[in-house]
């Protein structure tokens, strides 16, 4: 069972930036897909980026310009960059993968932005 594990969640003021990781347990080029999720508290848990093995990317519509998805594949890590934060963006960040036998899921990391 391959284990994603995010990390570099926190508090954060309005405006600021953090960058959160998810380090997979086997070679991150087995993934066709890497892919990041918001779960806002009260609310479903939505796509924020996805990030295709041919390095294709996909972001929310009102994302794009604020957070980048990007992987290391030495390091068999994905990332997130988030900047220019708004209370909005609070909530549990999970890493997803998609493999040709399947998905799997981070236990996610909490970003709690203040206003």
């Amino acid at each position: 069972q391959v284990q994603l594990v995010e990390s570099g969640g926190g508090l954060v003021q309005a405006g600021g930036s953090l960058t959160l990781s998810c380090q997979t347990s086997e070679s991150i080029l087995s993934a066709n897909t890497m892919a990041w999720y918001h779960q806002a508290p009260g609310n479903q848990r939505e796509l924020v980026a996805a990030l295709s093995l041919g390095g294709g990317t996909k972001y929310e519509d009102s994302l794009k310009g604020r957070f980048t998805i990007s992987r290391d594949n030495a390091k068999n890590t994905v990332y997130l960059q988030m900047n220019s934060l708004k209370p909005e963006d609070t909530g549990v960040y999970y890493c997803y993968a998609h493999y040709k036998w399947g998905d799997t899921w981070g236990k996610g990391t909490l970003v709690t932005v203040s206003s």
